[in-house]
């Protein structure tokens, strides 16, 4: 028999409704009650767990090697968002303690030419204050640390929505495959749908099947890893081909033996075909440096016949342009190599034109003068630099945009910074070839390159000429020095290390040739990385310089040998 339930809206017999206390309906305390619930809600979960979770940080303070382990491992347990952010900063040195009350905080930028460094809250990651360096201690860490920390954020990683940093963590577990790890990512298997990730799963659990009791298993395996030109995957091949103590072969079994030899040599075979590669590309990197540095002198040689060993110098001002733009915006560094590339080739372009005013036009047709004399002004421009900013080194700063590696694969990558100064060098090139053919300045050039006195009677300015031509020259150079910002450090021998090779690579391509400067620049740089390994660096370029050498013998003129006035000259 179904019981009636009371309509709520009933009168009941004292006045009040059902539910409510006595003294409390309609009162004044109800509303005031009511309002406190509302507008004033008691502390929420969140920020308890916020708070726990600063705590737990803060035991970074005063934690040995091994209770940060630990610490790491009751983190990551908490579950809580900020996580993987402490870690990446313990990881990167940004976990910062502030002297004055011992909390701990995540540093925005761990840079020691910040006059401040901008404190994170460890839970939210809001802004806190600006603290000099010199009030904070720095959270330290090991190499066994950083790679327990690195297989935690791994973890994290495997689980997160984003294909790429899957992918990554994966690779990283690959490192240090245990029970846990072998485990979470045969569950990953199950529901993995990105085809890079799937296959450096298969590659983990392949592992993992060559210590399988039953060689069929390890055969299996072995075929699977075959091919793969990961690291882990060769060595861990290798180690099946060891003996053991007592002499014989670590691996029983003759099959598993045999595909493992089949596997290594297909692995170093694809590994040495990517070395080339590899070598290859830096070679043409380091022959984009050269065909910078040689196309000003290849323009100034080949116009005015004036040998320059102070076009080392003026990349080196360049290159000390480049940092005093940095300098001025700390705060704009993504754009601060933009900027420098003008300026860099208008204060080169100045001092190459003020150089030619005041010491080049007194000694034209006479090279072995312009020599001695531009050799003087290299030891003026070096001795100015280091008055100016001392004898160190300065190091710029590479933007972000060209920091990182462009990774093909476990066995090839290149640095984004030598692809950039491939295109940079291209682009350079092209402008140069499009300034001499396209404008008045290009024709005038050309005109008094080919026949100077003819040029003359035509109405061509041969001094304003040789000016902007030297000018031209310098600016290109101190574009180079730009570049070579992101490969070396900033010193006032810069320009030492590549006058050399500029003045080989302009004998090789053809005296005045820009197409005889750019395939030399590219040819002798692939050189140079081809014998490298073979060789060592410094009998490299001996080897190189002696190939050169006999090539000058049969073609004194180069690959493109310029017409004209040089060719008369010669």
């Amino acid at each position: 028999m179904a019981t009636a339930r009371p309509d709520p809206r009933a009168p009941v017999p004292d006045g009040r409704r059902p539910g409510v206390p006595s003294g409390m309906s309609g009162s004044p305390a109800c509303l005031l009650l009511a309002a406190c619930l509302l507008f004033c809600p008691l502390p929420a979960a969140a920020e308890t767990d916020d708070q726990g979770f600063r705590t737990l940080v803060g035991e970074f303070a005063g934690a040995n090697f091994r209770e940060k382990e630990a610490l790491v491992e009751r983190l990551a347990a908490t579950g809580h968002p900020g996580v993987p952010a402490v870690l990446t900063a313990l990881l990167e040195d940004r976990l910062f303690e502030r002297e004055r009350d011992g909390r701990v905080f995540v540093v925005e930028e761990n840079d020691e030419r910040l006059a401040a460094f901008q404190l994170l809250d460890s839970a939210s990651l809001a802004d806190v204050e600006a603290v000099d360096p010199e009030l904070l201690r720095r959270i330290i860490t090991n190499n066994r640390l950083r790679r327990f920390l690195r297989t935690t954020m791994a973890r994290f990683g495997l689980s997160g929505p984003d294909a790429a940093a899957r992918l990554d963590a994966v690779r990283e577990l690959l490192r240090s495959l245990d029970a846990p790890t072998l485990d979470l990512l045969r569950r990953r298997a199950l529901r993995e749908t990105d085809p890079d990730v799937a296959f450096e799963i298969e590659t983990a659990l392949a592992l993992e099947a060559l210590d399988h009791g039953y060689p069929g298993v390890r055969l299996a395996a072995v075929e699977t890893l075959s091919g793969r030109l990961n690291p882990v995957v060769r060595n861990r091949l290798a180690t099946l081909l060891e003996t053991n103590e007592d002499g014989g072969p670590l691996e029983a079994d003759a099959a598993v033996r045999a595909a493992a030899v089949d596997a290594l040599w297909q692995i170093d075979s694809m590994r040495n075909v990517y070395s080339v590669i590899e070598t290859v590309a830096f070679g043409l990197s380091l022959g984009s440096v050269l065909v910078l540095v040689a196309i000003g002198l290849a323009i100034t040689f080949g116009v005015m016949g004036v040998i320059n060993m102070a076009h080392g110098e003026l990349m080196m001002l360049g290159a000390y342009t480049t940092y005093v733009v940095q300098l001025s915006m700390p705060d704009l560094i993504g754009i601060s190599l933009l900027v420098a590339v003008p300026a860099a080739f208008l204060v080169a372009g100045a001092a190459g034109v003020l150089i030619e005013r005041t010491v080049i036009r007194f000694l034209y047709g006479r090279p072995l003068e312009t020599l001695l004399a531009t050799f003087g002004v290299s030891l003026v421009l070096q001795q100015l630099v280091r008055s100016v900013f001392s004898a160190n080194n300065r190091a710029v700063v590479t933007p972000a945009w060209m920091s990182g590696t462009l990774q093909f694969n476990e066995a090839f990558s290149l640095t984004y910074n030598r692809l950039y100064i491939v295109l940079f060098a291209i682009i350079v090139f092209g402008i140069v070839l499009a300034v001499l053919k396209y404008t008045r300045l290009g024709l005038d050039i050309r005109a008094v390159s080919q026949n100077r006195a003819m040029a003359r009677a035509m109405g061509v300015r041969s001094e304003w000429v040789d000016a902007m031509t030297f000018g031209l020259g310098a600016g290109i150079a101190g574009v180079a020095g730009v570049a070579l910002t992101q490969l070396t450090n900033v010193g006032p021998n810069l320009g030492q290390s590549y006058i050399v090779d500029s003045f080989m690579v302009v004998v090789f391509g053809g005296v005045g040739n820009l197409w005889g400067t750019l395939i030399g620049g590219m040819s002798l740089g692939i050189l140079n990385k081809l014998l490298e390994p073979f060789a060592g660096a410094v009998l490299g370029k001996i080897l190189v310089l002696i190939a050169l050498i006999l090539f000058i013998q049969r073609r004194p003129r180069g690959l493109f040998p310029q017409t004209g006035r040089a060719a008369e000259g010669a």
